[in-house]
């Protein structure tokens, strides 16, 4: 990966940012692990605490940060329904005070800086599959717009940045990624669906389960960030990250249930308020630009999913 690089992950005690931190320091990077722990996780990032080039530090984004970086990984927000809408206000807050600090903390020391930013700006999309020249059709005043529209915020913050102060920048849209690290209680599809069905509940499927998502797994979204941020200065993004294969929540639950030898029942539940009914990322940017697409077969990805969460329910 080159030379070893000062690296800054904010949410880096989270699902994602978790991995990615894991991922920086086996390429040799010492790593500035940030977090308020709203939706993050210690138990994430235990592992990584002994690491002699691991540094955690306990701070919220939405206030100024002064460290000495070579990079910026800025992926502080809470990003299931659940945890955002808890508090929508600070999930917007978060989103875009959180996106002018850190690009103000990279125009002060001319970092490079790359937003996590969400297949969500697309919203509920009338364009199939999702290319990044897309707009988007949000409900800029719904449940989930304090999440989608602070996303959407935080990319114009960073193209202004880009425009106006000459920044380096790249922008990733993340679409529906799972694997170990989960919470339990996110409320995610995948994660809902495997701890129901290990636990022999019902397993919640909303409206009929004909909406589709495309499921990457989380080592071959990491990679992609990776790949990303290593592009030209040139290219800024946005880039479309995630898994092309498109499935049914239906057939989603039907898979979880066969693979955990499960007795759970599927019940259907009224649709929550908009809710996409298709998510699917083209990707044919990422292929073109950095060669990447992801790699782990959503079975496979499950097996670990699915194993990580037997052990933290003891089960």
């Amino acid at each position: 990966m080159g030379q070893n690089k000062r690296i800054l992950v904010t949410g880096g005690s989270g699902f994602l940012g978790s991995h990615l931190c894991a991922r920086l320091l086996d390429g040799g990077h010492d790593v500035l692990c940030v977090d308020n722990y709203f939706t993050g996780s210690k138990e994430n990032i235990r592992r990584l605490l002994p690491h002699p080039c691991f540094e955690m530090l306990r701070h919220d984004v939405t206030f100024p940060l002064y460290v000495e970086v070579d990079e910026i990984y800025n992926l502080a927000c809470p990003a299931s329904p659940i945890h955002y809408q808890h508090d929508p206000v600070q999930t917007t807050k978060t989103s875009v005070h959180g996106a002018i600090n850190m690009l103000g903390l990279a125009k002060r020391i001319k970092a490079k800086i790359m937003q996590a930013s969400t297949s969500e700006v697309y919203g509920d999309p009338s364009v199939h599959p999702q290319v990044e020249s897309y707009w988007g059709n949000v409900n800029p005043i719904g449940p989930r717009a304090c999440y989608d529209e602070g996303k959407r915020c935080a990319e114009t913050l960073f193209f202004d940045y880009h425009r106006q102060h000459k920044l380096r920048i790249k922008v990733a849209r993340i679409f529906n990624t799972y694997g170990p690290n989960m919470a339990i209680n996110d409320g995610r599809v995948v994660s809902n669906f495997i701890v129901q069905a290990l636990k022999g509940e019902d397993i919640t499927v909303y409206g009929e389960g004909n909406q589709t998502r495309s499921f990457c797994y989380v080592d071959d979204l990491v990679e992609g960030f990776i790949r990303l941020m290593g592009t030209p200065d040139e290219f800024t993004g946005p880039m479309n990250l995630g898994n092309p294969v498109e499935f049914t929540i239906l057939q989603l639950a039907e898979t979880v249930i066969r693979m955990i030898g499960s007795k759970s029942r599927i019940v259907h539940n009224p649709l929550p308020q908009d809710d996409p009914t298709q998510r699917q990322p083209d990707i044919t940017l990422a292929r073109q630009v950095m060669g990447w697409e992801p790699k782990t077969k959503l079975e496979d990805g499950l097996v670990k999913t699915i194993a990580y969460f037997r052990q933290t329910l003891g089960l």
